[in-house]
């Protein structure tokens, strides 16, 4: 999941919000409190959306998808052409696990304004569920060159090879996308995922340590090269990656559940 959400966030759209996590703060106020504050500077300035996406925030920040889906949802009811909103909702539900609905909001999204950004986020949800549609859409962005998206389109056409089962030609376009863009970390990231998944440990193992060669603080990297450390029967060297993966990222469950199976 943190991959298909993490690719749908760069692809396309971000709280404005995003940047402020909800801090743990013992001085800070009950969250029934909070939540009446927001609530009631709604309804003091009901025209701003700003403060609704901020509602949205502190609700997704604490894991209640629910309710942040539900205040998308009541702005979409007072105004169904929003695109903002209607982005916003099918982020929420690729992260809550809901990709069917993801995909519905997206196609609902692109129907109503064609943008390049939504469709190759819609793309890469079609790739994940391994439809065909990834590949129409991603011909789609390369034929509009207004756009400027062939190296997306190459990825989202990867992440669908990747997902059926075609690892090798999955790399060929993954390939492509870093012929286009070298410092693309997702195009990196999926080549070494493809690699791992045939075997070829040192391989996705080396695709890796050139992505944090690139940039030396890419999570997913250190922790994608210590899941080919242990099957290199490099313990250690494992441990430590995974280490490196977690104070970039300490909310990364796999990499803290990958270091909790080997640490003594």
């Amino acid at each position: 999941m943190k991959n298909i959400t993490a690719l749908l966030i760069l692809l396309c759209f971000a709280f404005a919000a995003c940047n402020n996590k909800t801090a743990d703060n013992t001085d800070a106020p009950p969250a029934n409190d909070t939540v009446k504050a927001m609530q009631d500077n709604i309804a003091k300035y009901p025209d701003s959306l700003l403060l609704v996406e901020t509602l949205i925030q502190y609700y997704r920040d604490k894991g209640n998808f629910d309710m942040a889906i539900s205040e998308a949802n009541n702005v979409i009811r007072r105004d169904s052409s929003n695109a903002r909103f209607w982005d916003i909702k099918a982020i929420l539900h690729a992260e809550n696990g809901d990709t069917a609905a993801a995909i519905k909001s997206y196609e609902i999204l692109v129907n109503m304004v064609p943008d390049a950004a939504y469709v190759m986020s819609l793309g890469a949800l079609y790739a994940q569920t391994k439809n065909p549609q990834a590949l129409a859409l991603a011909d789609a962005l390369i034929a509009g060159r207004k756009a400027h998206a062939e190296k997306e389109a190459n990825f989202i056409k990867g992440l669908y090879y990747s997902y059926s089962g075609d690892k090798q030609k999955a790399i060929s376009f993954f390939d492509k996308c870093l012929a286009l863009d070298y410092t693309f970390m997702f195009a990196y990231r999926e080549k070494a995922i493809a690699l791992y998944d045939m075997g070829k440990y040192e391989d996705a193992f080396n695709v890796m340590n050139k992505a944090i060669t690139l940039q030396n603080n890419f999570d997913e990297g250190y922790y994608w090269m210590g899941r080919c450390l242990e099957k290199m029967n490099r313990k250690e060297e494992a441990i430590e990656s995974y280490k490196i993966a977690l104070k970039y990222d300490p909310d990364y469950v796999e990499a803290r559940e990958a270091l909790k199976q080997l640490s003594p």
